[in-house]
């Protein structure tokens, strides 16, 4: 007697490895406006501005897929500055650093509070 063939569920249908979007929060304190630009916005200063809470902290939560970003924060529009309590960056052909913010697809990442 031969064995009923069995069918192995596919892997494309349960991998925690699709490319699901999870939230990354980028806090700044700040007296003026502050935007975050970087390869997840192909470093477009203007599409994600963070806004003000009373105690000049500015704050933006953006669903990003599972990666590896490298990323600036923009104040007023003309001074890019490296996130600075984000000790992992990177030299930049400028000869400054671009922070870096890894978004792990087995770990899911809460906005804080």
């Amino acid at each position: 007697m031969t064995k009923p063939a069995i069918k192995k569920p596919s892997l494309s249908h349960t991998s925690p490895r699709r490319s699901i979007k999870q939230p990354a929060t980028f806090e700044y304190f700040a007296p003026s406006a502050v935007t975050v630009a970087g390869t997840f916005n192909q470093w477009d200063p203007e599409a994600h501005p963070l806004r003000p809470d009373t105690g000049g902290l500015w704050r933006v939560t953006l669903q990003l897929k599972s990666g590896t970003y490298q990323y600036k924060f923009v104040i007023d529009g003309q001074h890019w500055e490296e996130d600075p309590v984000n000790l992992n960056r990177v030299l930049n052909e400028h000869g400054t650093f671009n922070s870096i913010r890894n978004i792990d697809p087995f770990t899911a990442v809460s906005p804080q509070k």
